[in-house]
């Protein structure tokens, strides 16, 4: 075990319990707390947004843009002062967000593996950020603006990168001029720009992003935002004077909390726990980590190159490339190094359906650990096994609720590696093999380990991806059920719920004969 395994499994521990809590209120889709880097995102669109329109309407110059950003302020308080408020608000949640998806990833463990180019990508975003922000406030160019970019340049001038202290250039009032303010405007303007690019590498590796949360997320985080605006608008204090030293300010410590740092400590602490902390996240993924799970693999003979293994991997692991033996075709290639070993390509595969005639199973693309002919055998044996009035199949996500309590002679519990994995053909074949019902438990919404295999999972028993359940099945004998690691109490109680709804359709002379109970007894 890592020496920081304790740690990190408390802290696991405590997030996990605030995203289960905030999905009472939420629900899964609108749950901040599971979509952080959506989250995010918005802020920091929200942030380029409003600074666009404050950059086009103020006046340049180190003078000017003070009386400018106050007019904006105080005289069009109903438009210039809300957006440079929301400006502001929002800046602060991005870096709020931001630390909190940083401590997410690293609670969850996912910094290593097939995860290791976004963490490595991610880290530098954090000194971007702190960058860009730290330079908006000195544009404002009053006395906090004065403080930060004189405890700042104190703070450089402890590096050996300057042939002359820089602080120097805060001694005099003359020492201040617009070729400052042009400065000022590149570090403002040109660090988001490699920001925006930054994010775009850090994300790019990823399939089906979530660039943007819930429309009710989005609209909710506005509404706080425009609320805070005008409840607590965002004023400059009074104007930069270097001849004067600032009196007491308003202080953002989401963005400027280094200066009260080096005061309490020296410029060598706070550089020691910057290169320190950064090295750290760096070194993390080189520390001993789980063997990696065996990667999906394709057969040749079976892949019809269809695509829609390519289209349903989270991780952008699969690619397609030339059939060697149908030179018409194609054939999906896996990136063992960006292989999730999750099942969800072998999930969306047309060829991995258990009513084929083979007797021995072989589809396009598999798992090694779990193939699809394994799972046919171990859902016949399950089923050959089951007595009782209600016969149900539980098919559960090894990383979900634990339904491993649920087996019962009337019950047979099968763990997937992701629910994602299950082609919705095993659905109806259960069935018809002599099963009442079908119980599939899925991680709660947004919970999934590999992002998508709960989506995809209902999208196929709704019908709306490919290959989708059949119409034919009866939705009254099928329940999915969304379940965090916690909610053992409340999936038993689910599967309770359905098989009071199966014995209500125990002798429904509607159904077709093959889902009767009695052919099942016959």
């Amino acid at each position: 075990m890592n020496f920081h395994e304790p740690v990190r499994a408390s802290v696991r521990t405590v997030f996990l319990r605030v995203e289960e809590a905030f999905d009472a209120p939420f629900g899964g889709e609108d749950n901040p707390f599971r979509h952080l880097g959506a989250m995010g995102l918005y802020l920091l669109w929200i942030v380029v947004a409003t600074g666009i329109y404050l950059y086009a309407v103020l006046d340049t110059g180190i003078e000017a843009v003070y009386r400018s950003i106050g007019y904006l302020s105080r005289e069009q308080w109903y438009l210039g002062g809300i957006l440079r408020s929301l400006h502001r608000y929002a800046a602060d949640g991005f870096m709020l967000v931001m630390m909190l998806h940083l401590v997410r990833e690293w609670c969850y463990g996912r910094y290593h593996g097939f995860r290791l180019y976004s963490w490595m990508t991610g880290v530098p975003l954090i000194w971007l950020a702190y960058v860009a922000g730290i330079g908006g406030y000195w544009i404002v160019w009053d006395q906090l603006a004065q403080l930060s970019a004189t405890a700042t340049s104190e703070l450089l001038d402890w590096l050996p990168i300057f042939s002359e202290p820089s602080a120097r250039n805060f001694l005099a009032p003359d020492s201040i001029n617009d070729r400052f303010f042009t400065m000022l405007v590149f570090v403002h303007l040109g660090v988001p720009l490699l920001l925006i690019l930054s994010l775009w590498a850090h994300v790019h590796r990823i399939s089906h992003v979530d660039y943007l949360p819930s429309r009710r997320a989005m609209l909710a985080t506005l509404a706080a935002l425009l609320v805070l605006s005008l409840l607590r608008p965002a004023l400059s204090n009074p104007p930069a004077d270097l001849a004067t030293v600032p009196g007491d300010l308003g202080f953002d410590w989401f963005i400027l909390f280094l200066h009260p740092l080096t005061d309490l400590s020296s410029p060598a602490v706070v550089w020691s726990l910057l290169f320190g902390a950064t090295a750290l996240l760096f070194a993390l993924p080189l520390l001993p980590h789980p063997k990696a799970p065996p990667a999906a693999v394709v057969d040749a003979a079976n892949c019809t190159g269809c695509d829609r293994c390519h289209a349903d991997c989270p991780f952008a692991a699969i690619s397609m490339a030339p059939h060697p033996l149908r030179p018409t075709y194609r054939l999906a290639v896996v990136d063992a190094d960006l292989c999730a070993g999750c099942g969800i390509c072998a999930g969306s595969c047309p060829s991995a359906t258990p009513f084929r005639k083979r007797d021995t199973l072989v589809s396009g693309i598999d798992m090694p650990q779990q193939p699809v002919q394994a799972l046919r055998e171990q859902l016949e044996g399950a089923l050959a096994g089951l007595g009782g009035n209600s016969r149900i199949v539980v098919f559960s996500c090894a990383r979900g609720a634990d339904a491993s309590s649920l087996a019962a002679v009337d019950t047979a519990v099968i763990p997937l590696l992701c629910t994602g994995m299950l082609p919705p053909a095993f659905v109806e074949y259960a069935l018809r093999s002599g099963a009442d019902g079908v119980f599939l438990s899925t991680c709660r919404n947004g919970g999934c380990e590999f992002r998508l295999g709960d989506r995809w999972t209902d999208a196929r028993l709704q019908g709306r991806r490919e290959p989708h359940l059949r119409s034919t099945v009866p939705a009254s004998r099928l329940c999915l059920h969304a379940a965090g690691a916690n909610d053992s109490r409340t999936l038993a109680a689910a599967l309770a719920e359905f098989r009071a709804r199966l014995d209500a359709l125990a002798n429904d002379d509607r159904l077709p004969p093959y889902l009767r109970r009695a052919s099942h007894h016959a």
